[in-house]
C-alpha cells in the first residue's frame, strides 16, 4: 500500500565552497514539522494496527519472549517482514532503539561484534532475499549475536530465506508462519481506509476474482487503497461493487488507455498539460497551468502575437485530456489512477524527456504561489523519484538529487532533494544502493553548494531511524570534513546522546582515528560527562566500562598533547564541574581519566598537569554548585596529580569540611 511520507530539512550555517572539505550552507531554517524519526514510528504503529496476524504469530511471540530470538520462516508474500517489525515494536522500550542489521554494508559492524547490540534494542535481520552464501555466513555469526542479545536484554527477529536450511541447534527458535486469510487482510485495510463494514462485508465477484490469484500481501494492500480512492472519486450513488470494478480497471487497463490518449493528442501544448496533470495530480488548476507553461517553454519559445483571449481556456484543454477541475480548483483525471499510467507511458516511451522533467520539477517546487504547498511539492518529488526507481535508474535519481542541491538553490529545492533521497532509501529494491552512495558522498566526494546539509538531514532524520550505525559513520565523515559550521557535528552528537551503544561506538571510532583537529573537536563535544555518567536502564554507566575508559583516556591524551589549551580548557572545566557535582564514584573517575591522559604526555606532562590544575581553580569560581565541594574537587585533583608524579599518595588526608587548599 502506498503511503505518503514527508521529510523536512532544518539547520543552517556558513557557505564556502572548495575541494576536499564539506561546507554546509544557509538555505534551510528551523521548522516546526515532525522529523522523519517520528513519522517512521507512526508508520510502525500503523503497521501494527493493520497487520492481520498470520497463523502461528502467537507462537512467534512466545518464542521471542522466552529466548529473545525468533527465526521466521514461511512462503514469500505472506508478510513475514511486516510481522517481524510488529513483533519487535511490541518489545519497544525507552532504553533501546530499533535497528535493522545489514551485515557486509559499509558502516555496519560484524554480527559477531558485541558492540552491535545495545541494552533493550530491537534488532531485525531480514535475510528473506539472501542467497545460500549470505545465509550460511549469517548462521555462523548467530550464536555470538544471540549471546549479546541475551546479555543486554535485547530482542532479535530473523527472517530466513524461503526453503533455506537452518542449523539443528537453531531449530527451537524457528517458527513457520502461514498465509493469513486474504479476505481478512483486504477487509482490515478497507476498515483502516474508512470503508463502511456493511459495504465490504457483502460478497463481490471482482474481489473474489482478485483474491483467487494467491497474491502477496503488498498487492492486496495496494488494491484496498485503489478501492478507497475509487470511493472518494465515485458518484454519490456508487457502491462497493462499482468501487472494486474501478480499482480493477485502473490496475489492469490504465497503461493501454494512456497510450491511446497520447497517440490521439499530437500537439505539444496538449501533451505538456497531460504531463503536468499526471505529475501534479490533485494540485490547484493555477499550479497545473503554470507548470504546463514552464514545461512547454523549456522546449522552445512561447508563441508571440496571440492575445490570451484567443487561447482556449483551461477547462476546454483539460476536457481534451480526460481531466477536470473540482469546484475548489483541484485538477484530476476522470479515471482512477490514470495519472500513474500517463507518467509511466511518457517515461518509458519518451526517454529524451526524462532529463528535462527533473529540471522542470525543481522549477515547479520553487514557484511563488500560495497553492504550491508542501503536499504538492512532496507529491511531485515522489512521482519523479518513483519513475526513476520503477525503471531501475537509481543512479539517475542520485544525480538529480545532487544537481538539485548544488548551485543557487532555494530552501524548497533543498527540501525536495531531501525528500527524493528519502524515497530512494525507502525503496526496498534500491535502498542498498542509496546507502552506499550516501557513504561515498559523505566520505570521499568533494561536495558543492548545499549538498552537505542535505546529507546531514538525511543521515540524522532518515537513515538513523533504522540504520543508526550507518548514520553514525556517515555523519562522522561529514563532521570531520565540515568547515565554517558544526551542523554535522551537532547532528552526530545528538544521535549518540540517544543511545549508549552508539556513544560507545563513536568513542571507540575516535580513539582509533587520525586525531586531526576536527576529530578532536568532535570528541570534546561528544564527551559530555552528563551522558557518560547517566544510568539508562542498567546498573552501570558508560564511564564504568573499561573499553570506554580506554577510549576516553586515549582521546583526552590526543587533545592535551595536540590542541592549544584554549581549545580544550572549557571542556575540561565542564568535566571538573560535573566531578564536583557528582556525589557518587563518578567524580573521582572523571578526574582519574584526565590525570591518566595527562600522564601520557611525556615531556609535556608537567605543563599539562599545571594547566589542568589551573582549570580546576577556574572551575571553582565558575561552577554552578557548592563552592566547598568544588574546592574539595580541586584538592582531590591535586592529590591525584601528585600521585601520578610519585610526589604523594592519592588517598585524601583528613580535611576540614571546606576541603584542602594548596
Amino acid at each position: 500500500m502506498s503511503q505518503h511520507t514527508s521529510t523536512w530539512v532544518r539547520d543552517s550555517g556558513v557557505t564556502v565552497t572548495g575541494p576536499g572539505d564539506v561546507y554546509i550552507g544557509t538555505q534551510l531554517q528551523d521548522s516546526d514539522k515532525p522529523t522523519f524519526r517520528r513519522i517512521a514510528e507512526d508508520q510502525l504503529r500503523r503497521l501494527r494496527y493493520v497487520l492481520v496476524a498470520p497463523p502461528r504469530m502467537g507462537e512467534a511471540r512466545a518464542v521471542l519472549a522466552d529466548t529473545g530470538t525468533v527465526i521466521l520462516d514461511g512462503a514469500p508474500g505472506i508478510g513475514r517482514s511486516a510481522a517481524a517489525r510488529v513483533l519487535l515494536h511490541e518489545h519497544h522500550r525507552d532504553s533501546g532503539v530499533f535497528h535493522e542489521l545489514l551485515p557486509g554494508e559499509e558502516g555496519e559492524l560484524s554480527l559477531q561484534d558485541p558492540a552491535l547490540v545495545g541494552t533493550g534494542d530491537q534488532l531485525l535481520l531480514d535475510l528473506s532475499a539472501a542467497d545460500d552464501r549470505r545465509w550460511a555466513a549469517a548462521q555462523a555469526d548467530l550464536p555470538a549475536l544471540r549471546k549479546a542479545v541475551h546479555e543486554r536484554r535485547a530482542h532479535l527477529v530473523v527472517v530466513m530465506p524461503t526453503r533455506g536450511i537452518l542449523d539443528p541447534d537453531l531449530q527451537y527458535c524457528r517458527v513457520v508462519l502461514e498465509r493469513p486469510p486474504e479476505i481478512g487482510v483486504l477487509r482490515r485495510h478497507l476498515r483502516l481506509h474508512g470503508v463502511p463494514p456493511e459495504q465490504y462485508l457483502r460478497p463481490d465477484g471482482t474481489v473474489t476474482g482478485f483474491l483467487t490469484a494467491n497474491r502477496p500481501m503488498r498487492e492486496i494492500a495496494e488494491f484496498a487503497d485503489l478501492v478507497r480512492r475509487a470511493r472518494e472519486a465515485g458518484q454519490p450513488g456508487d457502491g462497493f461493487g462499482q468501487w472494486c470494478k474501478a480499482a480493477w480497471r485502473a490496475r489492469n487497463d490504465g497503461r493501454r488507455e494512456a497510450a491511446a490518449l497520447v497517440t490521439k493528442l499530437r500537439e505539444a501544448p496538449q501533451r505538456a498539460l497531460l504531463i503536468a496533470v499526471s505529475m501534479l495530480h490533485g494540485a490547484h488548476a493555477d499550479v497545473v497551468h503554470r507548470a504546463a507553461e514552464r514545461l512547454l517553454s523549456a522546449h522552445g519559445p512561447p508563441s508571440e502575437g496571440d492575445s490570451p483571449l484567443q487561447h482556449r481556456d483551461l477547462a476546454e484543454r483539460l476536457l481534451e485530456i480526460s481531466a477536470t477541475a473540482t469546484p475548489n480548483g483541484q485538477v484530476r483525471f476522470e479515471r482512477l489512477d490514470f495519472d500513474s499510467a500517463v507518467r509511466a507511458h511518457f517515461w518509458d516511451h519518451m526517454p529524451d524527456l526524462r532529463p528535462h522533467l527533473g529540471t522542470w520539477a525543481a522549477s515547479v517546487v520553487e514557484l511563488n504561489d500560495p497553492h504550491v504547498v508542501h503536499v504538492v511539492r512532496d507529491g511531485l518529488v515522489e512521482r519523479v523519484a518513483g519513475e526513476y526507481l520503477r525503471t531501475g535508474r537509481a543512479d539517475g535519481l542520485g544525480a538529480l538529487v545532487e544537481h538539485w542541491s548544488t548551485g543557487g538553490t532555494s530552501r524548497s529545492r533543498l527540501e525536495a532533494a531531501v525528500h527524493a533521497l528519502t524515497c530512494g532509501l525507502a525503496d526496498p529494491v534500491h535502498a542498498r544502493y542509496f546507502r552506499e552512495q550516501i557513504y561515498q558522498w559523505c566520505a570521499n566526494r568533494s561536495l558543492k553548494g548545499e549538498f552537505a546539509q542535505v546529507l546531514v538531514r538525511v543521515c540524522a532524520d532518515v537513515l538513523a531511524s533504522s540504520h543508526p550505525d550507518q548514520a553514525l559513520v556517515r555523519l562522522h565523515h561529514l563532521a570531520r570534513r565540515e568547515r565554517g559550521t558544526t551542523r554535522a557535528r551537532q547532528a552526530l552528537c545528538e544521535l549518540v546522546a540517544r543511545s549508549r551503544r552508539l556513544h560507545r561506538v563513536l568513542l571507540n571510532r575516535l580513539a582509533h582515528s587520525d586525531f586531526s583537529p576536527a576529530n578532536l573537536g568532535i570528541f570534546l563535544q561528544a564527551s559530555d560527562p552528563e551522558l557518560l555518567t547517566q544510568h539508562t536502564g542498567t546498573s552501570h554507566t558508560l564511564i564504568n566500562e573499561q573499553g570506554a575508559q580506554g577510549s576516553l583516556t586515549t582521546c583526552w591524551h590526543a587533545v592535551l598533547a595536540g590542541l592549544p589549551p584554549p581549545q580544550w580548557q572549557a571542556e575540561a572545566r565542564r568535566w571538573l564541574h560535573w566531578a564536583a557535582a557528582d556525589t557518587g564514584p563518578h567524580g573521582g573517575l572523571l578526574l582519574d581519566l584526565l590525570v591518566s591522559a595527562a600522564q601520557r604526555c611525556s615531556e609535556k606532562r608537567g605543563k599539562v598537569f599545571a594547566l589542568l590544575y589551573a582549570c580546576a581553580r577556574d572551575a571553582e569560581r565558575t561552577g554552578p554548585g557548592d563552592a566547598a565541594r568544588a574546592a574539595e574537587t580541586t584538592g582531590l585533583l591535586l592529590r591525584k596529580i601528585s600521585a601520578a608524579q610519585s610526589i604523594a599518595p592519592a588517598t585524601p588526608p583528613t580535611t576540614s569540611p571546606g576541603g584542602t587548599r594548596p
